[in-house]
């Protein structure tokens, strides 16, 4: 077994990781660990584990992280095992993954899995960006980029309030302009899902499926700082879904047309700007869980 661990994520639950890896040891696993040293470099740590015949890869940190081990794995039988390290670990709540140590080494062990077909972002000069939860443009991917290091590592998801408060006045709510399997569209912001939760364990697309094929694609109507507030506060009140201006698509393709000026988020990652193209992964992973 291969623990891919980001130091940067998992700071903060470091001591999560040394419990599994004795658990796992105790129990005679033998597992050897590999640091992330850059952004992409989980993808390749995960190809050479796959290259070198290992059974099972483990990504020990938050749902970048996730994602990246996912891209590297993508295509092989590798089964993907997942130690919630990050700040939101939406990932890990979506599939009811256990947080803690005993509970997690003992999904690993027993390598119960289940599908998952991450989403793909391709920009216009080529390069792609996998993911496995969800990509947004617009407010919240400002909200990413603008974040600091030492702001998460101190605070943790409430980082991402105390940010987003900041961006309010910042922010200029240019228009998206989208095209969502050949219909077009405007909206102020984009989340294009392939789970149900977003920013932690809150609700947003309920027909979401990690395990079919497309996306729940929900457009953010109204622009501006009120309209922003109003969906931050809905949020965690689990009133985001009913909140107006809201509207929930279902697409293969999507298109983000704007030339520039758009920043995108994947996964709670910077993921550069438009415009780009989002479809499904060319194959799906096996995720194991703990039921």
């Amino acid at each position: 077994m291969l623990v891919i661990f980001n130091p940067v994520a998992g700071r903060r639950r470091a001591g999560l990781l040394w419990q599994v890896l004795d658990l796992l040891a105790e129990n005679g696993v033998k597992v050897e660990i590999a640091r992330t040293r850059h952004g992409g470099h989980a993808s390749d740590l995960a190809r050479d584990a796959v290259a070198a015949g290992r059974s099972m890869v483990v990504a020990a940190g938050g749902d970048g992280t996730i994602a990246e081990v996912a891209a590297g794995l993508t295509g092989s039988a590798v089964p993907l095992g997942i130690i919630p390290m990050g700040t939101a670990n939406v990932l890990a709540h979506e599939l009811r993954l256990p947080f803690s140590p005993r509970d997690i080494a003992a999904a690993l062990a027993f390598r119960r899995t289940r599908p998952l077909l991450p989403g793909l972002a391709r920009s216009a000069q080529g390069g792609e960006r996998q993911f496995v939860q969800m990509l947004g443009a617009g407010f919240d991917a400002q909200v990413v980029h603008r974040i600091g290091p030492r702001l998460k590592r101190a605070m943790g998801r409430s980082a991402y309030a105390v940010q987003g408060m900041r961006e309010l006045s910042r922010y200029r709510y240019p228009r998206l302009h989208l095209r969502i399997d050949g219909a077009h569209h405007t909206a102020a912001s984009m989340i294009v899902c392939k789970g149900k939760l977003y920013g932690g364990n809150y609700l947003l697309a309920a027909d979401a499926d990690h395990a079919t094929s497309g996306f729940s694609v929900v457009l953010f109507d109204r622009g501006g700082p009120f309209s922003a507030s109003l969906y931050g506060l809905a949020l965690p009140l689990g009133a985001l879904p009913r909140a107006p201006g809201l509207r929930f698509l279902r697409g293969h393709q999507i298109d983000l047309l704007n030339a520039e000026g758009i920043p995108v988020q994947a996964d709670g990652d910077r993921a550069g700007m438009g415009p780009l193209t989002i479809s499904d992964a060319r194959a799906p992973i096996d995720v194991i869980v703990s039921r």
